[in-house]
């Protein structure tokens, strides 16, 4: 079988796959989530390497079926899980779109327009982010104009990789000879500082850039679960008198387990007064800044000298789709920069190769999915979405606080809530055990996915609104199976005589 498909069979194909996927998107408001535990396999596929090739209508037929059948389906309105949310349609347009063009976004060269609107989507972005225009590069032709924009950034294949250019970043500006002659040059400890409930991206990153993972300090968290920032002074000062350099403070906007902002304008103060490079990790809550109403959650960001944020969260894109961004553009280029004889050049180029700022080298149009949605939706569509999903999970919250099952574990900064088993005369052994137990209660028949995490040294259950299509009627839903699971449960414990 030849690769080539005629004009005729590839319209057919894409019919085929349209008509599957308007059917699931149709049946996303209350989809199950994924199938009965009793239905539920793990093993691994056991086919043979395919030899000849076969029909592609009737393969196409079985995936769509199997997948949609027996996925797990993180899109469903019923999904109250981790950050992954519900895609847009028009970035599943853009995907397939980007998947048939294959542009190649290392250089300007190979992808003029492709690297213009992804230029102009992370220009966005940051405006958002930091508050502020960027400058636009001027014409080549106007002399003695700046050419340095207010910020720059670059797409990502996610926050783990953000935060990894992040910390390159905080490393280039701090000792700049060990772009070049690595961290061994630097001739002490390089450390930094974050929470104890920030990203274990951190952890990887600390290690695979030669630093080691103990050069990460986690600072103590307080009861509202920011980071502690006199803890986090007296750490600083002690480093110092113990020959340690530090050179970067990472704070959180939107911690994975609850949704924790920690107190960004205290701890931009903290890094300036020691000279520190000041990265956010908001790969969650910097969408906050896409709405002028709930923008103050994250106050502070601006002050950052890098932020990460990821629109495959709470922008609602589909993976991948993260970005890094910087008020410092030279720092990215010498994080970042090499040179080349085979990549083609352009002389006068008003913006610069993405190789030349990245860690990636082939690039994939990342962009495009959340430029078309802007486009065709506009920035008052995630303004309404950020919005609403604050509203729903503060009834949800409302809901726990006057439960006589459950207790509010945490405060909520975003739309995550931590809430737990109220004890009863349970051993926080046994509370733990309980919220588990109710976890798996409430997944059992799939049509719910809930969690089960740990904050603050204290087992919780974690729900979280993150689908633009979760309504009223899934709150209801997933609020009276917690009730009846509560019941189910505490009938249980009464049996065995507890």
């Amino acid at each position: 079988m030849k690769f080539e498909l005629d004009s005729e069979t590839r319209r057919a194909l894409g019919y085929k796959l349209i008509d599957c996927i308007d059917h699931y998107f149709s049946s996303l408001p209350d989809r199950p989530v994924q199938l009965p535990a009793h239905e539920r396999t793990f093993g691994s596929l056991g086919h043979e390497l395919p030899e000849i090739g076969e029909e592609a209508p009737r393969v196409l037929d079985e995936i769509c079926r199997e997948l949609v059948d027996k996925g797990f389906h993180v899109p469903s309105a019923n999904y109250f899980g981790l950050m992954n949310p519900t895609p847009t349609y028009m970035s599943v347009l853009a995907e397939a779109l980007v998947a048939a063009l294959n542009p190649q976004l290392a250089t300007l060269a190979r992808s003029q327009l492709a690297s213009k609107i992804e230029n102009e989507t992370v220009r966005w972005i940051g405006e958002r982010v930091f508050g502020t225009p960027a400058v636009p590069p001027p014409s080549p032709s106007v002399e003695g104009a700046s050419s340095t924009p207010a910020f720059a950034g670059t797409f990502t294949s996610g926050g783990n990789e953000a935060n990894f250019s992040a910390l390159a970043l905080a490393i280039a500006a701090h000792f700049p000879g060990s772009v070049e002659n690595g961290v061994a040059s630097i001739g002490a400890q390089p450390v930094l500082y974050a929470s104890a409930e920030a990203h274990h991206s951190l952890d990887k990153s600390v290690s695979l850039l030669g630093l080691g993972r103990k050069a990460l300090r986690r600072i103590v968290i307080t009861d509202n679960l920011q980071l502690d920032t006199r803890r986090l002074e007296s750490r600083i000062a002690e480093d110092y008198a113990n020959g340690y350099r530090p050179f970067c403070v990472v704070g959180t906007a939107g911690t994975t387990n609850s949704g924790a902002i920690d107190d960004l304008e205290v701890l931009g103060d903290i890094s300036r007064r020691y000279g520190l490079w000041f990265h956010v990790d908001g790969a969650y809550g910097a969408a906050a800044t896409f709405s002028d109403k709930h923008r103050h959650l994250v106050r502070g960001i601006e002050r950052a000298d890098s932020v990460t944020i990821d629109p495959h969260k709470w922008l609602a894109m589909p993976f991948a789709a993260g970005v890094i961004l910087t008020r410092h553009p030279a720092t990215l280029r010498k994080a970042f920069e090499v040179s080349t004889p085979y990549m083609p050049r352009l002389e006068n180029a008003a913006l610069i190769d993405n190789f030349k700022i990245s860690t990636q080298w082939s690039r994939r149009m990342n962009s495009l999915k959340l430029w078309l949605s802007l486009r065709v939706h506009g920035r008052h569509a995630y303004e309404e979405l950020v919005d609403r999903q604050l509203t729903i999970a503060r009834r949800f919250h409302d809901w726990l606080e006057a439960s006589e099952q459950f207790e509010v574990a945490s405060p909520m900064y975003l739309p995550i809530l931590n809430f737990r088993v109220k004890p009863n005369g349970r051993t926080e052994q046994e509370v733990a055990a309980a919220n588990v137990a109710m976890v798996e209660e409430v997944t059992r028949d799939g049509r719910y996915w809930i969690s089960s995490t740990v904050v603050n040294g204290r087992s919780v259950i974690r729900a979280m609104i993150i689908s633009y299509l979760t309504g009223e009627e899934n709150l209801r839903g997933i609020q009276d199976v917690l009730t009846r699971a509560a019941n189910r449960l505490s009938v249980s414990r009464s049996a065995s005589g507890r």
